[in-house]
């Protein structure tokens, strides 16, 4: 076991946990007021929700010894033979350390999910949705691609989530979307940001920790873990510029809300390529991953007429999609010998066609799995919020508080020195 490779695995550890309530911030501050404590209570409670199902079932079956190429069995159930050392010959981590580390994947990335159901999705069938998707979509997937499943051994390159995080939220959170139905205000109410700064704090949470989601996921504080977080950085530049740029050329200004949104499709492309190519694909990665992502939410929603509300699928999804792309045309064994060569250095269409298998497989998987789960929960428990629970906000209906109490006519002393 390495010393140092623990502390800094805690440190990666502590960082992607940032990204929740950064998502939180980021969520929050770009639904109406009347929403804000919903959005964010989904972000959080996920915190509680998938921690439990994960350590009780999920982390064996994710990254319990395989079964089939499907998922692993119930070696680790209840933690049970996961300790303070490595969990096998080539770790230097404790094994203890592995599993949360790999846990915080597991909670932000139903969180993102929800990105596409703002505004409308009650919170009993959240609960339910979010236990019954981290157990039946997340897990499976993390086990092909992470956890020894068939997606390992065919060799795609993913290396910290382009399909297990990115594309399966972000189609996930399309297909709920279209199941649920748009918001009742979506033609008749601007959709616009309540509260810009939330979004810049809760962008800035996320892109802090993304050097932990990233560089985190070598296990190891080495040369590929330095890689990992110079091109994670460079991809989350030019997405940021190149939104910029094509906004200003599309709409005559560039936004605030534009720039956030670049850096966030520049770092979900970047996330399953970024221990595989150089900082100079990541420039190019990022930049047109910002392109795709604009192209996606300002005419692909509008034209096809889902409701994304948050462009969960138009950021994550296609953001995560091009990546995942991306690195069977850009990853090269100069700098990590452990992947391959893709198209552009001389290693022809075979990575290329692998990971077009794991993108359409992972669309399929969860698009399919995610539909039927819709499905159950609305049999138990409804999904979408009426007409006036959407109107009088999520806030009081879901959950009996305000992130803005009103204070308006409220003029006697008391009141007066009890918010002052």
């Amino acid at each position: 076991m390495n010393n140092a490779d623990t502390a800094f695995m805690i440190v990666c550890t502590g960082l992607v946990f940032l990204m929740v309530p950064g998502l939180a911030f980021f969520y929050g501050g770009l639904v109406k007021k009347r929403h804000v404590l919903s959005i964010m209570m989904q972000s959080i409670a996920s915190i509680g929700i998938v921690t439990l199902i994960w350590i009780i079932v999920g982390y064996t079956l994710a990254f319990g010894p395989d079964v089939g190429n499907v998922i692993g069995n119930l070696s680790f159930l209840g933690l049970k033979g996961v300790l303070l050392t490595p969990r096998d010959g080539s770790a230097t981590i404790p094994h203890m350390l592995f599993m949360i580390f790999q846990l915080m994947f597991a909670i932000i990335t139903p969180a993102i999910m929800t990105g596409a159901t703002a505004e409308r999705l009650r919170f009993p069938a959240y609960i339910l949705l979010i236990s019954l998707w981290s157990l039946l979509v997340y897990v499976p997937i993390a086990h092909w691609v992470w956890g020894g499943g068939w997606l390992q051994d065919l060799g795609v390159l993913d290396f910290a989530g382009g399909t297990v995080v990115h594309i399966s939220s972000g189609f996930s959170g399309l297909i709920a979307a279209l199941v649920i139905g748009k918001r009742i205000n979506k033609d008749t109410e601007k959709t616009i940001p309540h509260n810009l700064p939330y979004v810049i704090l809760g962008a800035g949470l996320l892109w802090f920790g993304w050097f932990g989601f990233n560089a985190g996921s070598e296990l190891a504080a080495d040369g590929i873990a330095v890689l990992a977080l110079t091109t994670t950085h460079v991809s989350a530049c030019a997405g940021f510029l190149g939104w910029l740029l094509v906004e200003k050329l599309h709409r005559g200004k560039p936004t605030m809300l534009g720039a956030v949104s670049g850096m966030l499709a520049g770092l979900g492309a970047i996330t399953p390529a970024c221990a595989f190519v150089s900082p100079l694909a990541a420039i190019a990665i990022g930049l047109i991953s910002s392109g795709l992502c604009y192209f996606a939410v300002s005419y692909l929603k509008e034209k096809l007429g889902y409701d994304d509300a948050l462009d969960a699928f138009g950021i994550h999804g296609i953001g995560g999609t091009w990546g995942t792309f991306a690195a069977g045309l850009f990853c090269t064994t100069s700098l990590n010998p452990n992947g391959a060569n893709g198209l552009f250095y001389g290693g022809g269409l075979t990575q290329v066609g692998i990971q077009l298998i794991a993108i359409l497989a992972t669309f399929a998987y969860s698009g399919i799995v995610t539909f039927l789960i819709l499905k159950v929960v609305d049999l138990i428990t409804p999904l979408a919020a009426t007409v006036n629970e959407q109107e009088s906000g999520l806030d009081i209906t879901q959950h009996g508080e305000s992130a803005y109490p009103d204070v308006e006519g409220m003029t006697s002393g008391s009141a007066w020195n009890m918010l002052n």
